[in-house]
């Protein structure tokens, strides 16, 4: 099949070593899948054991780290799919006040094929951005207030999500990966930091980088 010939040719390109993708883990910056534009997804492949497992390990592995979105370049796999979700108890972790600040809002866990989004307002609002493929690092970066993502399910089913907000900058910064792109190329260069630059500084260096919080 043309379609697996293909992704075990940029398999056997980006990933040599014997543990291949997907990954139970998230690609750092510097990993060569993460700059790649990634391929779509054929449509007669969405119900294939391949495509599902991907799905499932997208899943488990947002999971493990906390994650609210993710695409599936990031555990390896150059193809596009992304999955998001922004749980109701996150508004009690966050704070209420940053929570209608930053205009947030609940989403269920959902996975979207082969997206395509469209700008709905062009104004740009500039909040911290950070990344599981940047871990330990953040940001300042503009983003469209509003966006509409049409695509299919994991059922190859339609669907179209039209947000704003935090979840409508979620949608970007995932849609970037799928381009080969990272937060860092749009941020404001002088914003970025190491977010644990105090703890660093109170326990004198001594500070380890957790790459996943379950």
């Amino acid at each position: 099949m043309a379609f697996k010939r293909i992704v075990a040719f940029y398999r056997k390109i980006l990933f040599p070593s014997p543990v291949k993708p997907p990954f139970v883990h998230v690609c750092q910056v510097g990993d060569p899948v993460l700059r790649s534009k990634a391929m779509p997804v054929p449509p007669e492949n969405i119900s294939t054991p391949e495509i599902q497992q991907i799905i499932s390990q997208m899943q488990q592995v947002m999971k493990k780290y906390d994650g609210v979105g993710l695409s599936a370049p990031q555990i390896g796999i150059p193809l596009r799919i992304i999955a998001l979700e922004f749980s109701p108890e996150r508004e009690k972790e966050i704070g209420t006040e940053v929570y209608a600040a930053r205009e947030m809002s609940p989403l269920p866990f959902t996975v979207f094929l082969n997206p395509k989004m469209e700008v709905l307002d062009f104004k740009k609002i500039v909040f911290p951005e950070s990344c599981e493929s940047l871990r330990g690092y953040s940001a300042m970066v503009p983003r469209y207030k509003a966006v509409r993502l049409t695509a299919v399910d994991q059922k190859g089913e339609p669907i179209v999500l039209e947000s704003k907000g935090w979840i409508s900058r979620i949608i970007q910064h995932e849609m970037d990966h799928l381009d080969g792109m990272l937060y860092i190329d749009l941020m404001d260069s002088k914003s970025f930091q190491n977010d644990a630059w105090h703890k660093i500084n109170v326990y004198q260096g001594r500070v380890q980088i957790q790459f996943y919080k379950k």
